[in-house]
């Protein structure tokens, strides 16, 4: 069976992956190695295509000194799911007015925690936990996350868990009114890597209907709309470049919104750091079920819980190199731990070269989110994922 192998320039310039190969060939596996100055690039990228908008970095993407030093340095401002994530960027000088405590699930005390810092900007989806707001972060500003349709067509929906209902949105902003809170707007997310441009179409006219009902009946005018992240990275599937989603969705917002537009919010993660990672594995094992089976079996040193949870489902399909040329042929690829749910892709196999061999290496491309923020600790003995930034 012949397939074509991943090429290494539908991903990096040749250059800049010599320099990560470089590094990495005088490091044991697994690690993964990210790339400052494509993180960089994007920011720039991000930046230019939509400078109506304010950037929060989600935090959660990828949470190392390095990456969130170069991130404030560029001026971003950060969506914080935590306390310790508010700790480590204030270690870094963040300064509490560039945060937002986007999380919608979050105990009391740590909303105090929020707010003895500075931090006056909050997510919230339910009663109970606006409730909680006004009492321990008192007149701070709130903005409601909303259900976003279409989630499905992302590679990792995000909805179900988060948001709420057009009428339940309407509520718990006047709610937030008479408690002594700014109902200052309204979030959604489209689900992270999401392919179809339609679904911010759809949000943002949900988004115009909560402001209008507002305006309308209760006298209130909010003033911002979090679109949340999406964008997606350079996987496997095929997505749209960037300028397409950045013209298609400033046409969404002016379709509703007119000329005077809300103050814009955009929560990137994946879309920033993503590419600008590789995440370099060994092959441990390589063996067959049976005699006559027509795939092998290719264990490597890094899986499901050191770093590639989001093979689950096998919802991430990373773009997979190796150095090893020749006939290829479709490979179930699983981890080192003894866990059977540690298969990162058996429905999708994967062509890999018929000669790959133990103790050869495999290179994931496009591995700089979610991946070391993922890792377990001490699962089966094995240690965190390392990260170097270069």
């Amino acid at each position: 069976m012949q397939n074509d192998a991943v090429c290494i320039e539908d991903y990096y310039p040749n250059a800049d992956f010599e320099q990560i190969k470089s590094f990495a060939d005088q490091h044991p596996t697994p690690f993964l190695v990210v790339h400052s100055k494509i993180i960089d690039q994007h920011y720039a990228r991000l930046i230019e295509l939509f400078p109506y908008a304010k950037v929060y970095y989600a935090v959660k993407a990828n949470p190392d000194d390095q990456v969130l030093n170069l991130l404030r340095d560029r001026g971003s401002n950060f969506d914080v799911a935590s306390t310790y994530e508010l700790d480590k960027i204030m270690k870094l000088g963040v300064t509490a007015d560039r945060c937002s405590y986007g999380n919608t699930i979050k105990k009391r005390k740590d909303i105090a925690y929020f707010y003895s810092k500075g931090v006056r900007m909050y997510a919230t989806d339910a009663e109970s936990d606006l409730r909680n707001i006004a009492e321990q972060a008192p007149g701070s500003k709130v903005y409601v996350r909303i259900l976003a349709e279409g989630s499905h067509t992302a590679d990792w929906p995000l909805s179900r868990k988060f948001g709420c209902q057009i009428d339940m949105a309407v509520e718990l902003l006047v709610l937030a009114r008479d408690l002594g809170l700014e109902p200052y707007g309204l979030s959604f997310h489209v689900g992270s890597q999401q392919r179809d441009i339609g679904a911010w179409d759809a949000a943002i006219g949900k988004v115009k209907i909560i402001f209008d009902r507002l305006q309308e009946e209760n006298d209130i005018k909010l003033k911002m709309v979090n679109m949340g992240g999406g964008f997606p990275a350079n996987y496997l599937s095929r997505t749209n470049d960037l300028e397409t989603y950045a013209s298609e969705i400033k046409h969404f917002l002016h379709e509703d919104f007119g000329d005077e537009l809300p103050e814009i919010i955009i929560e990137p993660g994946r879309s920033l750091v993503a590419n600008a990672g590789v995440l370099v594995s060994e092959v441990v094992l390589v063996s067959r079920k049976s005699s006559t089976s027509l795939h092998r079996w290719v264990y490597t040193d890094v899986g499901k819980f050191s770093g590639l949870i989001e093979t689950l489902f096998e919802s991430i399909r990373y773009p997979i190199y190796t150095e090893r040329q020749g006939e290829m042929e479709e490979s179930v690829i699983a981890g080192p731990t003894c866990d059977s749910a540690d298969i990162m892709y058996e429905d999708n196999k994967y062509p890999l070269p018929m000669e790959l061999d133990i103790g050869d290496r495999l290179y994931w491309f496009s591995t700089g989110a979610y991946t070391t923020s993922y890792s377990a600790t001490e699962f089966n003995g094995f240690p965190p994922l390392k990260q170097y930034v270069i």
